[in-house]
């Protein structure tokens, strides 16, 4: 072992001399990532292998000091006093300093955790702070100490929360409640998304309340993070709380407000999720939205009411949007009827069967939905003028029971009743298969 690090300490040497830097960062992985860091040799070549990863991180591409920052941080705390001098140096060059501070948020050190929040402090450089935000989030524990101390200073309150927010541990909920009713909306919403990610009788209530926050933020954070919590939905009336929403003058919003409703997962959710998408003046990005989180909520109910909704639209793009999300059914006992759905428009001879994208959607559908008894409509299609519908129900019919479908192709294939257009359609698809 001490002759290999002997001469993984030799390469290193060469590698440096004569410039070779990506030589150097490989040796220099194989040797402290490689090897026990606690080994005689590497810790008496500690200071002359810190020296030289500092000169890569100084002189390297972005590459070389991606690579080069995991091999710092295994040098140990050895490592700290150097990377605090260079992110202290306001001369040194912008993208050093964020690499610094990314890789002092990876040692678990009062001193990296003093100089971040130094750095939040007094700095001027706003992209430094984010970055530095960030490590101090990744430090976990040991930093929400020095992060609630911030939150004091309206300066570094923003920065704090944020900062607060990337530490999953319940000791961030007090300094989070703290800042709830901040006058800055930014810090609100950052504190209220944090706060519905943990299961404390102390934020319920404040999400509810949130939904009625002057600033738009707010109260999307609020609606979002109550979609979370469908278990609250009969104490706090969640779905008599949330139908306004869907009628916000921020069309962020109601787009949130549609996704939560539907994960209330009961009729009445359904019910005003419909009477949104019907809505003549409802938008056609809310109502894709709408018609998407009726598809998700796998309830009887939602399909009826999507049904309901293409046979009263008038819109090619909402007919088209319905057809397709009702191919994504996967509840087994929910494909049945979102099938017969698909079949009756077929029948129904409505204005949508006549549209080339919607026939093919129909077709691509009824495939996805696996159900026997679509293969003679789907056969029907192939008499179709158009060859991206036909080759759409090919691929349909593939998708069912392939064999079912070929042997019944092949009975038609010589059969003189039918259209010259079906016969044709059937012979295609026979060569296609």
């Amino acid at each position: 072992m001490v002759n290999n690090i002997n001469e993984l300490l030799t390469q290193v040497e060469t590698s440096y001399n004569a410039a070779d830097w990506s030589s150097l960062i490989e040796y220099l992985q194989q040797l402290i990532l490689g090897v026990n860091s606690q080994h005689p040799e590497i810790v008496k070549n500690r200071e002359y292998l810190l020296s030289l990863c500092l000169s890569m991180l100084e002189i390297g591409d972005f590459k070389q000091r991606w690579e080069i920052t995991k091999v710092l941080i295994n040098l140990g705390n050895i490592a700290i006093p150097p990377l605090i001098e260079i992110l202290k140096d306001e001369d040194a060059e912008e993208e050093l300093r964020w690499y610094t501070a990314r890789t002092l948020g990876e040692f678990q050190h009062p001193d990296a955790i003093t100089v971040l929040v130094e750095l939040l402090r007094n700095d001027a450089d706003e992209e430094l702070k984010k970055i530095a935000a960030t490590a101090l989030g990744q430090m976990g524990s040991i930093a929400i100490t020095s992060l609630t101390e911030l939150l004091k200073d309206e300066d570094t309150r923003l920065l704090a929360v944020r900062s607060l927010c990337c530490i999953p541990q319940t000791e961030t909920i007090a300094p989070l409640l703290s800042v709830v009713q901040d006058p800055q909306p930014l810090i609100r919403a950052a504190a209220i998304e944090a706060l519905a990610n943990f299961d404390d009788e102390r934020i319920p209530a404040i999400l509810v309340n949130a939904l009625d926050d002057v600033a738009a933020t707010v109260r999307r954070a609020a609606v979002v993070g109550l979609g979370f919590r469908p278990d609250l939905r009969q104490v706090f009336d969640l779905v008599t709380r949330l139908q306004p929403k869907l009628y916000d003058i921020n069309l962020d919003v109601c787009c949130a407000a549609v996704v939560t409703l539907s994960r209330m997962g009961c009729d009445e959710a359904a019910k005003h999720l419909f009477d949104l998408l019907i809505s003549p003046q409802t938008p056609i990005t809310l109502q894709l939205e709408t018609i998407r989180a009726l598809s998700w909520m796998n309830t009887p109910s939602s399909l009826e009411y999507l049904q309901t909704a293409f046979y009263q639209s008038a819109s090619e793009t909402i007919w088209q949007e319905i057809v397709t999300v009702l191919g994504r059914v996967q509840k087994p006992q929910l494909t049945t009827p979102a099938a017969e759905i698909l079949l009756q428009i077929l029948e129904s001879q409505h204005l949508a069967t006549k549209i080339t994208n919607i026939k093919s959607a129909i077709a691509l559908s009824l495939g996805q939905l696996g159900k026997i008894q679509a293969i003679e409509p789907l056969i029907s299609l192939l008499a179709d003028s158009n060859a991206s519908v036909r080759l759409h129900a090919i691929a349909a019919l593939k998708n069912l029971d392939k064999q079912a479908a070929h042997q019944q192709l092949q009975q038609l294939a010589n059969n003189a009743a039918l259209t010259p257009d079906l016969q044709q359609g059937i012979a295609i698809a026979l060569a296609e298969w």
